[in-house]
């Protein structure tokens, strides 16, 4: 009994670890480049409350993964900001611990000459929810809104039809049953600059860092026009926006889970009592060893 206690207490741990060890990445960034940069470090959330208050957090996105699977609700949460915004890492916070069967990510790359003739919502209906689904999208129809637009990849036409289609879709999307929850992450100039430099200087990281993002350093105002514009004419009561203050990524993401989980009044959802089969044995069967080239080899 003691033996299964201590293993139950190792995993547990382990499973801290996955979270420690993402964050200690995260602060490796930081130290990577900071002596290199002038200003004060940053004032964040003390490590340990941090950790305290996101693993409560993710055992109501659990609860709350629950209660979307019984109801058969569908909930589509879309992630937008600029460049470095801290998008990614949220996401990853809030899927780390949910079942990935009913709880998938979307993350569309550039559209292909037949996405492009298509209508332009076509290939993004595909991804949404279904009944009894979450889906997080890491960036959306939005990017036309923003990085079309400023690059110049749609006509003014096509941005046209997209603010006067925007608001009905999303209101179909709605009286449809589906829960759209959209996210703004915001950061500063400055702190755009400063990540931006924490990719350049970590070879785990450069690949994040694309020619696009370090375009829109050059367009930091056409983004800032483009972003005011889209929030005036696609805030609406049925989809609103709603904008996370993301220069400290902790509190960030803590602040975006503790909102997404108000987003639903959900409950706790009755299960029966599970109790482990006993194994079945028969006598006839001689397990086989397995050759010993097949194993990986144990360097560690």
């Amino acid at each position: 009994m003691d033996e299964d206690l201590d293993r139950i207490k190792q995993a547990i741990a382990d499973d801290f670890d996955e979270e420690l060890e993402m964050q200690l990445e995260d602060d490796r960034l930081d130290e990577l480049v900071a002596e290199g940069m002038s200003g004060p470090a940053a004032d964040t959330i003390d490590r340990r409350d941090y950790f305290r208050e996101l693993f409560r957090l993710q055992h109501e996105l659990v609860r709350l993964q629950d209660w979307v699977q019984h109801k058969k609700l569908k909930m589509l949460v879309i992630f937008e900001g600029r460049d470095s915004a801290g998008k990614g890492g949220a996401i990853k916070r809030v899927t780390q611990r949910l079942n990935p069967r009913t709880c998938r990510v979307v993350a569309l790359s550039a559209p292909t000459e037949k996405e492009k003739g298509q209508w332009y919502f076509q290939r993004y209906v595909p991804h949404l929810p279904a009944a009894g689904e979450m889906v997080l999208f890491d960036r959306s129809w939005y990017n036309r809104a923003g990085v079309e637009r400023v690059m110049g990849f749609c006509t003014p036409e096509e941005l046209e039809e997209f603010f006067r289609s925007v608001p009905e879709f999303e209101r179909m999307l709605v009286r449809s049953g589906i829960i759209v929850v959209k996210y703004w992450f915001s950061i500063t100039d400055e702190e755009q600059e400063f990540r931006f430099k924490m990719r350049i200087h970590d070879p785990l990281k450069q690949w994040k860092l694309s020619p696009m993002d370090l375009e829109s350093r050059v367009h930091w105002e056409d983004y800032t026009r483009a972003k005011e514009e889209m929030f005036d004419r696609t805030h609406t009561a049925e989809s609103p926006w709603w904008v996370v203050q993301a220069v400290d990524k902790k509190r960030a993401r803590l602040n975006m889970i503790a909102h997404l989980l108000n987003q639903v009044q959900y409950g706790d959802v009755p299960k029966p009592e599970i109790a482990l089969p006993p194994r079945v044995r028969h006598e006839d069967y001689v397990r086989h060893p397995v050759p010993p080239e097949l194993y990986v080899p144990e360097v560690y």
